[in-house]
């Protein structure tokens, strides 16, 4: 364990200059870890209004070389779900932000089936998670940014080469809450199945993963079928990370770390049943892996300390 008295943790985030961040769901608090375990409030994220699963959720930062740089937000504000940037500032163990601008709002938002999920891609390009909001029709919609997975500049704007002309990156999707690239540059996401399917995909652009038409794999054609996926009790998978090319997924309902080989197939679950729900999981230093639990989200069982940040080791 590195911490612990984490209130609703959510995103794990860490930057070049080796500090690590952490969003808080329901406080609207970004949380600094310092080297000796302890934690100390870097900022508040403003006009975050948490209702149900919204609230302060996934967190970025770029330029990926940049020491300071921006630290980018997706959260639950009064009336949308909402993407902001806020230069950052100061240096390891007194870190702060300054004033937040605009990136895109207008996210359908929901109690639930918020996405969430922010990253940068190799190509530099911001990438976000977005759930259908509690509204399945959207997914399927081009015209809304709901169930989609959206690409965008790091200022909001659409990229050229965008397959719709739009943020639309691909779309069909019910909840998605984790994306990550792997060594030749695909995009993987993790996404929430409804009763029955959760599911790893490989994410192509202009790609129709098929809900609310399909949940699961169909093998029919128009849809891209999950290249994994689990019974809901199994998964409810949220955070995903990619060391070596082997894929992680962070499982709250399963309570487990999933790990999938996909040059070899290979599928396995790690700490079952050890530390409740898990929310994220990152790539830590000096080949480890980093996650975080999420009992006191309220679908948990909180145990006193709850809730922390682990550390594992991977091996080659």
């Amino acid at each position: 364990m590195i911490t612990s008295g984490l209130d609703a943790p959510w995103s794990i985030l860490r930057l070049p200059n080796g500090a690590t961040l952490i969003s808080e769901r329901d406080t609207a608090l970004v949380r600094e870890l310092l080297p000796d375990g302890s934690l100390r409030d870097a900022g508040t994220v403003a006009d975050v209004e948490p209702i149900g699963e919204g609230g302060l959720l996934g967190l970025a930062h770029w330029p990926v070389d940049d020491a300071n740089g921006w630290v980018y937000a997706y959260f639950t504000a009064a009336s949308d779900n909402r993407i902001v940037r806020m230069p950052l500032t100061g240096s390891a163990g007194s870190l702060g932000f300054g004033a937040p601008e605009p990136v895109l709002t207008g996210i359908p938002a929901a109690g639930n089936h918020n996405g969430g999920r922010i990253g940068f891609g190799p190509d530099g390009q911001l990438y976000a998670t977005v759930g259908d909001a509690g509204d399945s029709g959207n997914a399927q919609d081009l015209g809304s940014l709901g169930g989609k997975i959206l690409r965008m500049t790091p200022t909001g704007a659409v990229p050229p080469d965008n397959p719709f002309g739009s943020l639309v990156y691909s779309y069909g999707h019910r909840n998605p809450q984790g994306i990550d690239w792997d060594s030749t540059g695909q995009l993987w996401a993790s996404e929430f199945g409804q009763n029955t399917w959760d599911e790893l995909n490989l994410i192509t652009a202009g790609g129709n993963y098929g809900w609310p038409e399909v949940e699961g794999a169909d093998g029919g054609a128009g849809f891209v079928d999950p290249v994994r996926q689990w019974s809901t009790d199994e998964a409810s998978p949220s955070g995903l990370a990619i060391v070596n090319d082997t894929v992680f997924l962070a499982a709250l309902r399963g309570e487990r770390v999933w790990r999938i080989d996909p040059s070899t197939g290979t599928v396995d679950g790690w700490f079952v049943n050890s530390f409740g729900r898990l929310r994220d999981v990152v790539s830590g230093p000096g080949g480890t892996l980093w996650f975080v639990s999420n009992n006191t989200d309220g679908r948990g069982t909180p145990a006193p300390g709850d809730d922390r940040l682990y550390q594992v080791e991977v091996g080659p």
